[in-house]
């Protein structure tokens, strides 16, 4: 497919099960900030510089998406805000919105630099961020994140609400570190008027731990939390893997990422 299609009203991309593809998520870096022990290893090796793609390529293969008809981008990382200079590709892809090309920009992040951004990013256009949480708790925070500090991260989801950009915090159940806090969480997000997704721990990437071990099946923590909440399946759709309820009791939406225990 190419963008003439597009020009003549089919669709411009679909992939390999007939889905019309319209949602793209642009890595802009492999580095991070933190340390998450589930995510990446202590001591990293990061791609070199000449390897990866400078903002302008970025820029140019984004834009050419948005020609064949994507609708949504996704700014990722790593942690996409330790990229220097990355406010000046989101400046330029939010020309994408003020056209009508582009539906939405939004950002994944752990949000340690969102005090630093926040107004950046909504002054380009960016309406709303996925921020990685796990916990509440700053000494096991600390522990997860190999170092990191949960008030910067507080912080910036302040400084992002303040800003007005809608918030939905992402957090990986794990057996043995947050699975009996995931209520307080869940509460804490809906409290605060976020969205929240849980996300089943995945085996990918060359870590110092055995991740299997602190699988927890979100079958199992929906079964838990029904037991005191009223959960029922809504029909809510953000382009990601995410399936929906309503949580009756708190007022907020709970997302479930079950890439084990239920395939995307």
């Amino acid at each position: 497919m190419d963008a003439r299609t597009q020009a003549f009203g089919g669709p411009a991309l679909i992939d390999g099960f007939g889905r019309t593809v319209t949602y793209l998520r642009v890595s802009v870096t492999d580095r991070c900030d933190l340390r998450c022990v589930y995510c990446m290893a202590e001591h990293m090796t990061f791609l070199p510089k000449k390897e990866v793609l400078t903002l302008e390529e970025l820029d140019r293969i984004a834009s050419a998406f948005v020609g064949l008809g994507v609708r949504k981008l996704r700014i990722t990382g790593g942690e996409p805000l330790v990229r220097k200079g990355v406010m000046d590709l989101i400046g330029s892809l939010g020309r994408h919105l003020r056209s009508g090309a582009l539906d939405e920009l939004t950002l994944t992040t752990n949000g340690t630099r969102l005090t630093e951004f926040a107004d950046q990013l909504a002054a380009a256009g960016v309406r709303r961020v996925n921020v990685s949480l796990d916990t509440l708790k700053p000494e096991l925070f600390r522990t997860l994140t190999r170092g990191g500090q949960l008030a910067q991260v507080i912080a910036g989801i302040d400084a992002a609400q303040a800003a007005g950009l809608k918030v939905k915090i992402n957090a990986v159940a794990l057996k043995d570190d947050n699975a009996g806090e995931l209520p307080e969480l869940i509460a804490w997000a809906h409290g605060r008027g976020c969205d929240m997704t849980l996300i089943e721990a995945m085996p990918l990437g060359e870590i110092e731990v055995d991740r299997t071990d602190q699988f927890l099946s979100l079958k199992d923590v929906r079964r838990e939390l029904e037991s005191f909440w009223t959960l029922t399946d809504i029909d809510h759709q953000t382009g990601g893997p995410a399936r929906y309820v309503r949580v009756a009791e708190t007022g907020g939406r709970l997302g479930f990422i079950t890439p084990l225990s239920h395939n995307f």
